[in-house]
């Protein structure tokens, strides 16, 4: 099988998911696999609830990168492999995992799947959804508080004292290293229809 890997970065609420869905929607789950980078943040077992809500999820060192890595090697060899779930709610990992097979397109989703240089070198299209900022923190706080039983004070709080300053930090810049920028992520038609025709492309090579 020719796997391709296909990474969608952005801000948070920018779109990615909504883009990365369309795509997997077009093409079936046989020719598309999705893998969030969300599932890879570290388990942190050793810490009571009330500290792990002060951890910083938006740098870098929040995820377990090279655990990632050496899932999509295996998936790129044609064999399965076992995500973990990570639960909000708890701000931990659970103990379940989700098996992901291998598919002729792999695609990687996450806000700072471009700040790894092994990420990037294992991606054969990089995808950068930009959406404007007063969007994005609208879209999280709808979802933070409907879908990850969040508080708004919570949400304020944490976009403020890291989400915002990662951004800034590690997403934006990321952005010059993507092929592709499509504004307002799977609201952006031509884009969208862009994407298709190329991974179609590819499984009909």
């Amino acid at each position: 099988m020719n796997t391709i890997i296909i990474g969608i970065a952005g801000g948070t609420g920018s779109g990615k998911t909504t883009l990365t869905q369309r795509l997997r929607e077009h093409f079936g789950q046989n020719e598309v696999s999705v893998i969030n980078h969300d599932s890879y943040y570290k388990a942190h077992d050793e810490l009571p609830y009330e500290e792990r809500c002060k951890l910083n999820y938006d740098h870098p060192d929040s995820f377990d990168t090279p655990l990632l890595v050496e899932h999509l090697q295996q998936l790129r060899a044609g064999h399965p492999v076992d995500v973990p779930v990570y639960d909000y709610t708890i701000h931990n990992r659970s103990k379940e995992t989700v098996r992901v097979l291998p598919a002729p397109v792999i695609i990687v989703e996450g806000i700072l799947i471009f700040a790894s240089p092994e990420l990037c070198e294992m991606m054969d299209l990089k995808v950068f959804v930009d959406t404007d900022a007063d969007v994005r923190i609208l879209r999280r706080i709808v979802r933070d508080v409907k879908k990850r039983g969040r508080t708004l004070d919570s949400v304020a709080t944490q976009y403020l004292t890291t989400v915002k300053p990662m951004h800034e930090q590690f997403v934006e810049p990321s952005k010059r290293k993507a092929d592709l920028i499509v504004p307002e992520g799977g609201q952006n038609l031509v884009a969208l229809d862009m994407l298709t025709k190329w991974v179609a492309n590819h499984l009909q090579a």
